[in-house]
């Protein structure tokens, strides 16, 4: 029997104890590994580390806040470009939405339903971590959907 590979992403935070309060405490993730400067994340059977990379040490620094940020616009939404997250079941995706609902997470896209009667058709919702990386966590009903034209 196959099975899937797991991928590994590896992202900059500002605050690693207000990333693991996010990624563990609300998200649900189990820590893995860590040091002083950076906590791994069991991300449903995938691993992402959280990098401690305050913002006037990374690249594009000098930029205002919020400059350069792209997006898509998709189905009627902009989409935050980077992004990443995953596809949950649906009844699990539903009770992420009002968990984050409930925590006074804000989003960036409220969850609901992009491309209806269309391929693809699916439950989507994007908000951002406490250093500002963006995630999408989508659901469809009909798994065949993931890859349809």
């Amino acid at each position: 029997m196959s099975r899937m590979p797991r991928f590994h992403f590896a992202f900059a935070v500002d605050d690693l104890s207000a990333a693991r309060d996010f990624y563990g405490r609300l998200l649900g993730c189990p820590e893995g590994r860590s040091d002083a400067h950076w906590v791994d994340f069991d991300f449903r059977g995938h691993q992402i580390v959280a990098h401690l990379a305050p913002r006037r040490e990374r690249r594009d620094a000098a930029a205002p806040e919020g400059a350069g940020e792209a997006s898509n616009h998709v189905d009627g939404d902009d989409v935050p470009v980077p992004h990443f997250g995953l596809i949950l079941g649906w009844e699990e995706w539903h009770e992420l939405a009002e968990r984050l609902r409930a925590e006074g997470v804000p989003f960036v896209v409220e969850p609901h339903i992009r491309f209806k009667g269309k391929p693809g058709e699916q439950a989507t919702m994007f908000f951002r971590d406490p250093s500002g990386n963006a995630i999408e966590i989508k659901s469809f009903q009909d798994e065949a959907q993931i890859f349809a034209k």
